[in-house]
Formats: C-alpha cells, sequence, structure tokens
C-alpha cells in the first residue's frame, strides 16, 4: 500500500482536495483550454498530421498525467519541438496526412510511451544527465529556428517541398519565394503583430488602465485564442480561400476517435528507434525543467522517475486514441499554473474541454487559415532562440558555448535527431577532456595554521624535500597518465624532494586502471629515492585499496588522516595524532 501514492500520485492531492481547490483547478482549465486548441491545430500541422490528431493527442494524454504526474499543474500535449522531430521522423517514410504517415505517428507515440516507462519503472531518471545546459541550450535554439524556417511557407502561401535536409527544404522555399501570395503575407504579418502585440504591450496597457497584474497576465495570453476567433471571421465575410486563394484547414473529422492500435512493422520500429530515442530525452528534460521549476513556486518537489512512468503513460494512451508523440508544454503550463491550477484535475478537466472542442467545433474551424495557425508556431517558439543566453555561456565559459554553437550547426544542417546526438557525443566527450585533465595543485602551509592551500594563490610555507599534490579529480583510465606526468615534471624540476604526499580529499573514487599506474609508480619512485605517502584518503577510496590489497603493497609509504598530520610526521616532528588508514 505505501507503494500507491508513487505510482499514483493523485491519491496525495485528492484526499485532501478542498472548494478553494476546484475554484483555481477549474478557471485554469477553460484558460488553459482557449490556448490549446489553436495550439493542438498548429502542433498537428507542425507534425504532418490532419489538424484533428492535434486535439486528439490533447485529451487521453492530458487526463492520463493528470492522474499519474507529480507536478500539479505541468500541462502535457502536443508541444512544438516534438512535433518537429515526428515529422522529422515520419516524412521520410511516407507521405505526410497518409493512412500510413497517421500510423506510423500511432507507432512512434507507443514506443516513446514504452521505452518512458520502462525507464521510469526501472527508476532511470537520471537520463536527464544526458543532455547538458549548453546542448540543451544549442538544441532549443536550433530547433526553434527549424520550426520557424518550417512556417515560412505557410507565411508566404507557396508550396515547396521539404528536403531530406533542413538546408535542402531552404533552398526549395527560396525557389519557390517568387510565387507569394501576397494575400497571405499580408494576414501573415498582421497575425504576428497581433500576437506580438497582445503579449507584453498589451499587459502593460492593461495593468495602466487599473487591471490587475495575474488578470492582464491572462488576458494577454489569450492572443492565440482571439486571433482564431478574428482570423474565422474574416475569413468568412472576405472569402479569403475562394477570391484570393489563401490555403485554408478545411473540414477535417468531427468526433472522438475511436481505439486506435497502431500496425505495428518491425522494419519501421527500427527506423522509428532512433526518433523515439531523442523524443523520450528531449521530452523529459523538457518535463522536468517546467516541473521543477513551477514546483519551486509553491515548495512542491516531483518525482523525476514518476515522471517518466506518466509520460510514458500519457504517450500509450495517445497512440491509442489517434494522437502522436508528446510531452509538457512550456507556454501552456505557465498558464495554467498563472490561472491558479492547484491538482491534476485541471488537466482532466481540460482533457474534457478539449473533448467537446472535438465533438462540436470542427466545422468552426474549416475556414482558418493555415497561416494563422504558422504565425501561432512561430510566434510561441521565438523567445526560445535565446541568443542572450548563449552569449552568457560564450563569456563564462569557451568550451560551453562552443558546445552549444555546433549543437546549433548539427542541428540546422543535418536535422534535429543528428543535433541532438551529436550534443550527447559532444558532451560527452568535453566531460571525458576535462576529466583527462584534472586540476592540481601543489600546497603549502597558512601561516602557522593546519591549513594547506595552493602556492600559486596563498601566501604560504613549504617544507624542503617535501612535495604536497593535491588531486581535485577522481583518479581513472583517462587521466591517470596526465597525473603521473605532472608529478614526474615536478619531481624534475626539484631533485631535492624525498617524499610526496597525495593529497586525495578531492578524489571521490578510483579505478582499476589507476590502481594499476600507481602500483607501477609507487616501486619506480622508490628506486629514485622518492617515497610516495597518502593523506586524506575518503573511506569508500580506502575500502577499494584496502580490497585489492593495495595498502599492504604500499610501504614504506604511509597513509595520514591529515595534509597537517603528514606534514609533522614527515618533517621529523612527533604527530599530534596517529595515522589513519582511512578518513
Amino acid at each position: 500500500m505505501r507503494l500507491l501514492p508513487r505510482y499514483l500520485p493523485f491519491l496525495q492531492w485528492l484526499g485532501s482536495y478542498r472548494r478553494a481547490d476546484a475554484t483555481g483547478d477549474l478557471l485554469a482549465a477553460v484558460i488553459v483550454t482557449l490556448l490549446l486548441i489553436p495550439q493542438s491545430l498548429a502542433y498537428a500541422m507542425l507534425a504532418g498530421l490532419p489538424p484533428q490528431y492535434g486535439l486528439y493527442a490533447s485529451i487521453a494524454p492530458l487526463a492520463v498525467y493528470g492522474l499519474l504526474g507529480t507536478s500539479r499543474t505541468l500541462s502535457v500535449g502536443p508541444v512544438a519541438v516534438v512535433a518537429l522531430l515526428t515529422a522529422s521522423a515520419l516524412q521520410p517514410l511516407a507521405p505526410a496526412g497518409s493512412a500510413a504517415y497517421v500510423n506510423l505517428a500511432l507507432t512512434l507515440a507507443l514506443m516513446v510511451g514504452a521505452i518512458s516507462l520502462v525507464l521510469g519503472l526501472l527508476r532511470g531518471g537520471f537520463i536527464a544527465s544526458l543532455l547538458s545546459h549548453p546542448v540543451v541550450s544549442g538544441f532549443v535554439t536550433g530547433s526553434s529556428l527549424l520550426i520557424i524556417l518550417s512556417q515560412l511557407k505557410h507565411l508566404l502561401g507557396v508550396r515547396a517541398a521539404e528536403g531530406h535536409l533542413p538546408w535542402q527544404g531552404a533552398w526549395k522555399l527560396v525557389l519557390a519565394a517568387g510565387d507569394t501570395n501576397l494575400v497571405t503575407l499580408g494576414l501573415g504579418v498582421g497575425a504576428l503583430a497581433l500576437l506580438v502585440l497582445m503579449r507584453a504591450p498589451l499587459r502593460r496597457l492593461l495593468q495602466r488602465w487599473g487591471v490587475k497584474p495575474t488578470a492582464a497576465l491572462m488576458i494577454s495570453r489569450l492572443g492565440p485564442a482571439v486571433l482564431v476567433a478574428l482570423a474565422l471571421a474574416l475569413s468568412a465575410l472576405l472569402s479569403l480561400h475562394g477570391r484570393f486563394g489563401v490555403s485554408v484547414v478545411g473540414a477535417f473529422a468531427q468526433g472522438l476517435p475511436g481505439l486506435t492500435v497502431p500496425e505495428l512493422a518491425w522494419a519501421d520500429v527500427g527506423a522509428l528507434l532512433p526518433a523515439a530515442l531523442v523524443i523520450v530525452l528531449v521530452g523529459y528534460v523538457e518535463s522536468v525543467s517546467v516541473g521543477r521549476s513551477l514546483g519551486a513556486r509553491k515548495r512542491q518537489a516531483i518525482d523525476p522517475s514518476q515522471e517518466l512512468v506518466a509520460l510514458g503513460a500519457a504517450n500509450i494512451a495517445s497512440a491509442m486514441t489517434g494522437g502522436f508523440p508528446v510531452t509538457g508544454g512550456f507556454s501552456r503550463s505557465v498558464v495554467n499554473d498563472d490561472a491558479g491550477a492547484r491538482t491534476g484535475l485541471a488537466s482532466i478537466v481540460t482533457a474534457g474541454l478539449i473533448a467537446l472542442a472535438a465533438l462540436f467545433a470542427a466545422p468552426w474551424f474549416a475556414l482558418l487559415p493555415h497561416v494563422v495557425l504558422a504565425a501561432t508556431v512561430i510566434v510561441a517558439v521565438s523567445p526560445l532562440v535565446n541568443v542572450q543566453e548563449l552569449r552568457s555561456l560564450w563569456r563564462r565559459d569557451r568550451a560551453d558555448g562552443a558546445l552549444a554553437g555546433l549543437t546549433i550547426v548539427a542541428v540546422l544542417a543535418f536535422g534535429v535527431e543528428v543535433g541532438v546526438g551529436a550534443g550527447v557525443a559532444l558532451s560527452l566527450l568535453q566531460l571525458l577532456w576535462r576529466a583527462a585533465r584534472p586540476h592540481m595543485a601543489v600546497l603549502g602551509r597558512v601561516g602557522e595554521t593546519e591549513h594547506f592551500r595552493n602556492v600559486l594563490r596563498h601566501p604560504v610555507t613549504t617544507t624542503p624535500g617535501l612535495l604536497l599534490l593535491r588531486v581535485d579529480e577522481s583518479l581513472f583510465f583517462a587521466n591517470i597518465r596526465g597525473i603521473e606526468d605532472r608529478l614526474l615534471a615536478l619531481l624534475a624540476q626539484d631533485p631535492a624532494v624525498r617524499n610526496v604526499v597525495l593529497v586525495c580529499s578531492g578524489v571521490n573514487a578510483i579505478d582499476s586502471s589507476a590502481e594499476h599506474s600507481l602500483d607501477m609508480l609507487v616501486p619506480r619512485l622508490a628506486a629514485a629515492g622518492v617515497t610516495v605517502h597518502l593523506a586524506e584518503v575518503k573511506g569508500p577510496v580506502m575500502d577499494r585499496l584496502v580490497a585489492s590489497g593495495f595498502v599492504g603493497r604500499f610501504a614504506p609509504g604511509r597513509i595520514f588522516l591529515s595534509t597537517h598530520e603528514a606534514v609533522l610526521a614527515l618533517q621529523g616532528e612527533p604527530a599530534n595524532r596517529q595515522s589513519a588508514q582511512a578518513a
């Protein structure tokens, strides 16, 4: 019974549910629904699917996450980056919008759900660490630029085929630009202007008029819903499609989806596996980041592994109800939180309202211009192109800045999947490179204290014939050779050294390669008249050295509890404490 709250988080908030919670949840559900309907249609278009599939992906996944998610305000559904990943994975395999394409989308959602669910049950929340902050920043910026690029054909009102690689699609768009529909372009520019003005400028104006900040924020966030209403009215009154050739959504299936079990083909599963893994990783990182950020406002913690379970179940529900891969969305989650959502019931009610829209509202959207949905997508992802963050990364650490830049280039040149893979690979290479070049410091005593610091940073005193070398990294195969080289270089600079103390306060682990290298180094230095000692060895490292027999082979070298004790003993003075064999 104790496991039930972990795997069924709704039991935690259901038992203490109050009337005040219901007020906030219902209000948030209505506001998020108004935002989510145009977003769902837009992201279905971005994924290459008919509009109704965006609504389908916003019903069952929302309700399932509301029951199983540990974030009480995260709103799950279609998001721009995952929609782009879906399109890039499916377009080489089938024509967009075809029955085969839809089946592949369902298959991809099922695979994403299964992988996430298994990882969650295995407590695999650690996978978020595979994407470092520079890679995430570079990926988000690069993919946002790709999303904006993919919507330009709708903004221009031209037919431009997708390229196998992003730059090919951009070239085809340039070739088609001569056929721009000026009415579509004007409508698109107007839609972009309206969405931009309804954000910060409208919020500031409303506040000057005396509207409370929270209410002003909510009104400004409803820009997409207002735009859709205006565009539908304008399209009907002016007959934009018939008279001016403006592309519209057109009639699409009305009603709720039935049970949609994808037809699995092992060839398709193999082809979609890389994309599924990338979507799991990217979607999970985005969801956990948003969930933690919103939870911190109310001091609510989330369980990363249970989030994988919840996202897995949500994607499986999407696959079984006509949807495509989903994850937690930033913009609507923030709206959900700001509107007063208290529990997962807000998501469940939102799912019900989206279901009503799927049942009854489809005919209303038939005249909606595609360019309006494109403008909605462009404005939604534009803030994710964070140039300031990239500049900050470059200023703080050139290597991190270069990593973010290379990830952007890889995404723009070769696509999102290759970009993520390149980012992860570069992150691991950067980690190995830094670990292979650990910081090491020669130490000296600070005044008459028992503290020892870097001789290059502090006024300290050293002991003739004694070298104190602190290694600020675990010892393993990639860095042990560099540590040996640094030690031998220091000994060559001072032939008078007879005792070396390796200060291990920064060593958290040691592998067999490093241990073997020390086994070889100690007798070599002994033959040269230099005795190696250790100080401040941590317990787990000492356990490893004792178990392997290294301590028995180490004599005449000694292991000291502290650097101060080592210096006293090796100066020939009586130590205040006996040397210890473990820290």
